[in-house]
């Protein structure tokens, strides 16, 4: 039966001793030209072999002259060695290749009944699960990955890495992504679940700091980017402050590169045109390589782990949950949730000791900002940075003001425009909030436009798409402002009737009503007098002017 043989990294510390023994010995026999029968002799009664296998090991090292080339060989049949009967192979390698290698995922117990079915039908005996696991293996890790999982899971496994992303100094490569938190929130009217909120985190390449998050529940838009941004470059303290947060977060400044993958949310205009307004590179990985965000993946594989400990966690398996109940021991709110979200990245992550840097983020940031060729640069005005990234349209003033969304905005500001140009001007918006639009006017300043009917009750974008939704159905091809909001305010009804039954409808007001009131609160300012004509020496809103909210959401 053919032989198998050990190598130098396999081979026991027995098996090299005796390599040694015979490689002293035969490797002189190796340089003669030719053996005489008393050398042989000699060497077999010095090894204790027989003379044909003193003439084999000469060859085997005058092939290959390296002593664990005289390793003994292990007994057994040699590797790739087949002992079943052909019929039998045949049956086993049509079973893996059309039963075993499929997206189902069969089981090896599967295979073998499936292989024992078909052998039984033949008369042949049926082999044993040993012998169909040696010839799964056979078939090679990333061919079974790429059958049973699919092309791009086995490319992402199964790639070579040859490099990532480094960083030499703070904010000179940050990284960004969205995940699906696991874990249920609940409403904070009735405390029911609302469902899995969507986190959007950025993380600094050289400390591995946090840099700065944004929590939803809506899926990943160029909003989230947009708000995650803000949160990255602005100072944290009041925000820290408002949620009773007492650890430092000091990281803030404008980032030189912004690594993101291929999503939609990643290649809006409004997020491009505002990159570029502040000197921000926007890189992309390459397609297919995971391994170029690994800094951002393992920073959500390691706050998942965390929020893994928390009540309503959905883990991140089937296998893990088991027989647990996420909707009914769901307890936290979404801003609870953030606000143990913060604790958790300053208060925890910051200070633990990062496995790859061998010190905590936070010393990190400290010598990685102290590296900085340049100071860390800050926007000009914080109140005006999110102007540059929210989501605009292009519009022409008329005498009725402007009309965007099928919605009239006036301002007695717009007359010094309307009707003086053809030209349409930026119009910007807060998708939580339609009841007023920001004119971007031609020197550079933001007016906030309010309704022209100010009987109109705030609303925000995924409600002005829902009823637009709804009026199309319906056959409406002329839709007008009023349409809208009776189609509003009929929703608003039903779903608040049907608020306490279902999720879905809990999740529809809970969404409206942190859009309103977090917009609210944060434009929660003094009237603003009426205003003198823009000058073309100010580039900057009037300090009585109402800014920005302080956070935008976008439903798309």
């Amino acid at each position: 039966m053919p032989q198998s043989k050990s190598d130098h990294q396999s081979a026991t510390d027995e098996e090299w001793h005796e390599a040694e023994r015979r490689e002293r010995v035969v490797r002189p026999l190796a340089e003669r030209e030719r053996l005489t029968q008393a050398e042989v002799a000699d060497a077999a009664a010095i090894l204790g072999l027989k003379r044909s296998r003193i003439y084999a090991l000469v060859a085997l090292y005058r092939e290959k002259p390296v002593t664990s080339a005289l390793i003994p060989p292990k007994p057994g049949p040699a590797r790739g060695f087949r002992c079943l009967e052909p019929e039998i192979e045949s049956v086993i390698e049509a079973a893996i290749r059309d039963y075993y290698m499929t997206r189902q995922h069969p089981t090896v117990a599967g295979l073998r009944r499936h292989i024992e079915h078909e052998c039984k039908a033949r008369g042949i005996s049926t082999p044993s699960v040993k012998a169909l696991r040696v010839r799964i293996d056979r078939q090679g890790r990333k061919a079974l990955v790429k059958a049973r999982e699919g092309p791009k899971a086995a490319r992402d496994q199964f790639r070579p890495v040859f490099g990532e992303y480094v960083s030499d100094h703070a904010l000179q490569v940050v990284q960004i992504d969205h995940t699906r938190v696991d874990v249920m929130v609940v409403d904070e009217m009735y405390r029911l679940p609302l469902g899995r909120p969507w986190l959007t985190l950025m993380i600094d390449v050289a400390s591995r700091m946090v840099v700065g998050f944004y929590l939803t529940l809506e899926a990943p838009s160029a909003t989230s980017v947009a708000m995650a941004m803000r949160h990255a470059v602005l100072p944290k303290a009041d925000w820290l402050a408002e949620r009773g947060v007492a650890a430092p977060w000091p990281v803030a400044g404008l980032p030189e590169t912004v690594h993101m993958d291929n999503g939609k949310d990643f290649h809006s205009k409004a997020l491009e045109r505002g990159c570029r307004e502040y000197g921000i590179e926007q890189q992309y990985r390459p397609p297919a390589t995971p391994h170029f965000g690994g800094h951002i993946e393992r920073l959500i594989g390691t706050m998942m782990g965390a929020v893994h400990l928390l009540p309503g966690t959905t883990f991140s398996n089937i296998d893990e949950k088991g027989d647990y109940d996420p909707e009914r021991t769901a307890v936290m709110t979404l801003p609870e949730l953030e606000t143990w979200l913060a604790i958790q990245i300053v208060g925890v992550y910051h200070a633990s000791i990062h496995s790859a840097l061998q010190l905590p983020p936070m010393t990190a940031w400290e010598d990685t900002v102290a590296r900085r060729p340049t100071p860390v640069r800050h926007p000009a005005d914080p109140e005006r940075f999110l102007f540059n990234f929210l989501p605009f349209e292009k519009r022409k003033v008329t005498r009725e003001g402007i009309r965007i969304f099928n919605i009239h905005y006036w301002d007695s500001i717009l007359s010094v425009w309307a009707g003086q140009s053809d030209a349409r001007m930026p119009v910007k918006y807060d998708p939580r909030d339609l009841s007023r639009v920001f004119l971007q006017a031609p020197d550079g300043k933001h007016w906030p436009i309010r309704y022209r009917d100010l009987r109109r009750p705030r609303i925000t974008r995924w409600e002005h798409l829902e009823a637009m939704r709804v009026l199309r159905e319906r056959g409406r091809r002329s839709v007008d402002e009023a349409m809208i909001f009776d189609a509003i305010e009929a929703q608003r009804m039903l779903v608040a009737e049907a608020a306490a039954r279902t999720k879905a409808a809990r999740q529809t007001v809970q969404r409206t009503a942190y859009a309103l009131a977090g917009s609210e609160a944060a434009s929660a300012t003094p009237e603003r007098r009426e205003p003198s004509p823009p000058s073309p020496i100010d580039d900057g809103p009037p300090t009585d002017q109402p800014l920005m909210p302080y956070d935008v959401e976008e439903w798309s």
